[in-house]
């Protein structure tokens, strides 16, 4: 393992999910355990991402923190014709959000002020000053890549790390752009892909389950991978019961990528909602977010999974249950095996 992860007992991440999954326990369990826990600053308030920082820092384990890089597409007709079809159909008023910047300086300032040791980020490469400035201060950039071009920028503007995110993954593509991808490269191909030329230290990301998957990222030329949809079930994810419920009742039977919920690509459970709308969801990020969340919150309130955003890989009918804990114990178990 590279020096940057000297400090983990075994090089694996958790996943930074957004939309308070990723809770301060969470991520102190993983820590606590041997690997690194991540917090999720994108939609969350200065305020209450200071509070989780402050609880992280205090323990004195290694943690770090995500930031979304702003971007806001265009809005155009599209964005009104399908509010208006979704107030249609749910009887729900939706509102067209306001540009923002998710509070970018702000919690920029934070990650500083508290000299967190790992600063991650997505959507997009921030600026060589920016990245600099982090460094200067004892933060490690790590910036998420989807692919070759993407992760020669990174390197371009000083990036520590790039976490390359495979076409497995739950959630959100990290693409710089918000565009339509064709790629299916498996995801120990996209690794030795990037490190024939990119010399910085890898997290792989994407459908990594068990320990196998951990052996064959790092075999590959990963110097540590990142989990998600793995930790989504543990009993210190932020996850909500009804999700936890659909991802382990045997009721959805695959992932799909969709824009209906957010405007940009993000892959999850296939339910009606995405069925019914992918072919007029504008490509419109972050506002088609803002503009969904009452039909998701009114969705989760009425415990109906299929108008609700259920993030998740490709492998998740392999998730289990259970504490951090247990989860970790057995990946690393299974990682042992596949080395001795």
């Amino acid at each position: 393992m590279v020096y940057l992860f000297s400090n983990l007992k075994y090089p694996i991440i958790q996943a930074p999910m957004a939309g308070g999954i990723a809770t301060v326990d969470l991520a102190l369990a993983v820590s606590k355990n041997g690997g690194l826990g991540f917090l999720a600053a994108g939609y969350k308030t200065p305020e209450a991402i200071e509070e989780e920082i402050y609880k992280c820092k205090e323990s004195g384990l290694p943690f770090g923190v995500n930031l979304f890089v702003p971007q806001n597409d265009p809005i155009d007709e599209s964005l009104y014709s399908y509010k208006e079809r979704l107030e249609e159909d749910f009887q729900v008023p939706l509102a067209i959000p306001e540009p923002n910047d998710d509070y970018w300086t702000e919690k920029l300032e934070l990650v500083k002020k508290y000299k967190v040791p790992y600063v991650s980020f997505t959507f997009g490469c921030p600026s060589r000053e920016i990245i600099e400035q982090l460094k200067e201060n004892g933060s490690a950039a790590i910036v998420t890549v989807t692919n070759l071009e993407e992760a020669k920028m990174a390197m371009g503007n000083g990036a520590d790390a790039i976490c390359l995110q495979g076409a497995d993954a739950g959630g959100h593509r990290a693409t710089f752009q918000n565009v339509d991808e064709d790629s299916n490269v498996p995801l120990t191909e996209l690794i030795a892909i990037i490190r024939r030329e990119i010399p910085l230290p890898m997290i792989a990301a994407g459908g990594i389950m068990n320990g196998k998957d951990i052996h064959l990222a790092l075999s590959a030329g990963a110097d540590a991978v990142q989990l998600g949809t793995a930790f989504l079930c543990t009993e210190e994810s932020g996850a909500n019961p009804i999700y936890k419920q659909a991802l382990k009742s045997g009721e959805f039977k695959e992932t799909a990528l969709t824009r209906t919920f957010s405007g940009r690509l993000a892959r999850g459970l296939k339910n009606e909602f995405m069925v019914k709308y992918e072919s007029i969801a504008p490509r419109c990020y972050p506002a088609v977010n803002a503009l969904t969340q009452p039909i998701r919150s009114k969705a989760l309130k009425d415990g109906n999974p299929q108008a609700m955003s259920l993030w998740a890989s490709t492998r998740f009918k392999e998730i289990q249950q259970g504490t951090v804990k247990d989860v970790f114990e057995k990946l690393i178990r299974e990682l042992e095996r596949c080395q001795s």
